[in-house]
């Protein structure tokens, strides 16, 4: 259940998959002075701020002008239909692997596809789905309910109250926005329930207490939200009552980025917790119990609660810890646990045990409890290794899922009733495939599939390594034709990320495969600093004023790709989307001399006015605060807005955001757009105007937005 990190995820975690080529699969210490150094000059004469009126008609008008331009250029190249027709078929295939949630005994799906288009929540029972052929069941048809209430709904999740799951709150987003509604729904009726739980549109979420109660956190009205646009007072509220009178139960700080409900299910009871995301990477939890004010759960501020396992509350650690003066100390990267019934009769957290250590090249990746397991996915050198562990009452012990190797598996669905293990498993050259695991007989199987998208004959995989400037040895994954003639003429795209904690690992992407590596083309990801595949060190080695590193990291493999005569300048691209736009962006700025393309997607750009605009304030923990002297200065001098320079050669740089994104500003792309206009740069710019932040509410925009980008990079690398 991941609980602190799948909450904290709502506020952030920007998206990736939409900028990845992967949009058909499955979400230098700076020196100071002795004297305090001058406050950071903001830009007050930023003539471009009325691009920040999301919704404002001129700068609608001038979205609309800029997309029928690149529109008119890029979709009357001959090749766009092609890769806009093949794009589509991948996206909208019926032959997808219909990915599910199983409890009690069914297996939940959402799906999308051309006759869809909003999609289908469904269930079948497991017995149907694991014979192949399942027969659906569709509990909610978004279509058809977008029409009824002339609506653009767009399925953001749902939870179910256990262990039943009959009665759920499902989230509807009005165009993709990541704002939402939450509805209760009767699965047994398939229907919303008459005078049920509505909570209206805001940032926030829910969580059940009992099929009579939920925790909300939304807004309130007055002043209850964060400065980053999140709820921070989280209430009790009873059925039949309403929302307005709901009991406080939590109050968090404005400052906070936010504060959400979890629940925590024990043999005997049913415990109700909170995170007060204090900042993006430190974390107050409280405990709420059913009757008294709350209690402070003394665990590290940079830890994650991940779940509970035979009463042991699961905590990995981004920070030393030494719980007990007179007990052992725990290290950053550590995986421990305590028996939390214990804490929750005394308030103190009792002995602490150590459930993983791993090494440098190790780091976990996600954390789920079985019936009879807890469910480790670790990363060992960027490849996939999947443990089960157990607890005895004094150790834990462990041993490896005999799961396909050599691939990237994804623990895809784990419920702490079952010993049934859903997980994919893909790679760059391997599409995916869904495999049960069998804890009980430790079994495998196989169950679906996915076909072929491209030819990959020919082609191979190789794991490198770059020295970054601090002698740091940095890994990328490079796919290429056997016969790939050393001479600089591979047009390559190198993809890159480097921030949150966000590991990139390979996957199968048909439209890549499809678009770009069977027209020659060679793609590299590149595992840089700020990422979370080696742990939190290699996460925080790249925080704040150390930014530099993960750019010095990403420059590094670029130019070892020339030097090693992989490619050239003239033939090498990049892609990135949210915390990799501003990759993109400081690529475009610091080394215009490596690349020739630079597809940079729903980005950050302006770094001295991101905390002023939509949930960017909750991201000062990851780049740093614009007001603070040292951290603005340093802002200033990596920010893309502000260092492009009249005199200075850049290559075209294709921009695209979307209009209803309420994470990342549709105005940083915008206003950086609107300054290359203004000083005669060569771009393009497309604003996709449904989809919010990952542009999930429309294959038909996925496909051609994934065709636009292809020919732009075909244009520039190949031709």
């Amino acid at each position: 259940m991941r609980l602190l990190t799948s909450v904290l995820t709502l506020s952030l975690m920007f998206g990736i998959a939409a900028c990845q080529p992967n949009s058909e699969s499955k979400s230098t210490m700076t020196d100071t002075a002795d004297t305090a150094p001058a406050p950071v000059k903001q830009m007050t004469d930023d003539t471009r701020l009325w691009l920040e009126e999301v919704d404002g008609e001129k700068a609608l008008n001038w979205v609309n002008e800029q997309n029928s331009l690149t529109l008119a250029d890029l979709q009357g190249d001959p090749r766009y239909q092609d890769f806009y027709d093949g794009a589509l078929s991948i996206v909208d295939a019926k032959d997808k692997i219909a990915y599910g949630t199983h409890r009690n005994g069914y297996v939940y799906n959402f799906w999308q596809d051309g006759d869809h288009t909003h999609g289908l929540w469904r269930r079948t029972t497991l017995d149907d789905y694991l014979g192949g052929a399942p027969t659906w069941d569709v509990l909610l048809d978004l279509d058809e309910l977008s029409d009824k209430e002339g609506e653009n709904w767009v399925y953001k999740g749902v939870d179910c109250l256990p262990p039943t799951y009959e009665r759920c709150m499902i989230t509807l987003s009005r165009g993709g926005k990541d704002a939402a509604v939450r509805r209760e729904f009767d699965i047994a009726t398939k229907s919303f329930v008459k005078d049920g739980f509505v909570v209206p549109e805001a940032k926030g979420g829910t969580s059940w207490r009992d099929e009579n109660t939920l925790v909300v956190a939304t807004d309130w009205g007055g002043d209850t939200m964060t400065d980053s646009g999140y709820p921070y007072v989280n209430k009790r509220w009873s059925r039949g009552t309403d929302l307005d009178t709901a009991t406080e139960l939590v109050r968090g700080q404005k400052e906070d980025v936010g504060v959400w409900p979890f629940r925590v299910d024990l043999d005997d009871q049913v415990a109700m917790f909170a995170a007060e995301a204090d900042t993006f990477y430190d974390t107050t939890v409280w405990w709420l119990p059913d009757n008294g004010d709350p209690v402070h759960l003394p665990i590290p501020a940079k830890s994650n609660f991940q779940d509970v396992y035979k009463g042991q509350a699961i905590i990995t650690l981004d920070e030393d810890w030494t719980p007990h003066a007179d007990g052992p100390g725990f290290l950053k990267g550590d995986m421990v646990s305590f028996l939390l019934s214990d804490f929750m009769a005394n308030t103190a957290i009792g002995t602490v045990h150590l459930v993983i250590r791993p090494d440098e090249r190790s780091s976990i990746e996600s954390v789920n409890a079985a019936k009879s397991a807890l469910i480790v996915n670790m990363l060992q050198n960027v490849a996939s290794a999947v443990y089960a562990y157990d607890f005895d009452g004094e150790n834990w012990t462990s041993r490896k899922l005999d799961l396909p190797q050599n691939g990237t598996i994804s623990v895809s669905s784990v419920n702490d009733h079952s010993d049934m293990i859903f997980a994919n498993v893909e790679g760059f050259l391997r599409p995916d495939s869904l495999w049960t695991y069998a804890l009980g007989d430790n079994t495998a199987n196989e169950i679906y599939a996915l076909p072929e998208r491209f030819d990959a004959k020919g082609l191979i995989v190789e794991q490198h390594e770059a020295t970054s400037k601090d002698g740091t040895k940095v890994p990328y994954y490079i796919i290429h034709k056997k016969d790939l003639l050393y001479d600089g003429t591979t047009p390559t795209l190198l993809y890159g990320y480097g921030g949150f904690q966000i590991s990139l690992q390979p996957s199968y992407s048909g439209t890549l495969g499809k678009l770009w590596l069977e027209n020659g083309g060679a793609y590299v990801l590149a595992n840089i600093r700020g990422g979370g595949e080696f742990g939190p060190k290699w996460h925080q080695a790249g925080l704040k004023t150390d930014r530099q590193r993960i750019y010095d990291d990403f420059i590094a493999i670029a130019e070892k790709l020339i030097a090693d005569k992989v490619t050239s300048p003239r033939h090498l691209g990049i892609r990135g989307g949210s915390n990799g736009g501003l990759l993109m962006g400081v690529m475009y700025t610091q080394r215009p001399d490596l690349f020739n393309a630079v597809l940079c997607q729903v980005p950050l750009l302006d770094m001295l006015r991101f905390n002023k605009l939509l949930a960017g304030a909750s991201w000062m923990g990851e780049y740093g605060d614009p007001s603070d002297p040292v951290e603005g200065a340093f802002l200033r001098s990596i920010s893309p807005y502000h260092n492009v320079h009249q005199d200075k050669t850049y290559p075209q740089i294709f921009l695209m955001t979307s209009t209803k994104d309420d994470r990342v500003h549709p105005g940083h792309a915008r206003k950086f757009a609107k300054l290359l206009e203004d000083e005669g740069k060569d771009y393009l710019y497309y604003e996709n105007t449904d989809g919010g932040h990952s542009a999930a509410a429309n294959l038909k925009e996925t496909a051609r937005r994934e065709a636009l980008g292809y020919v732009y990079l075909m244009r520039r690398l190949m031709d």
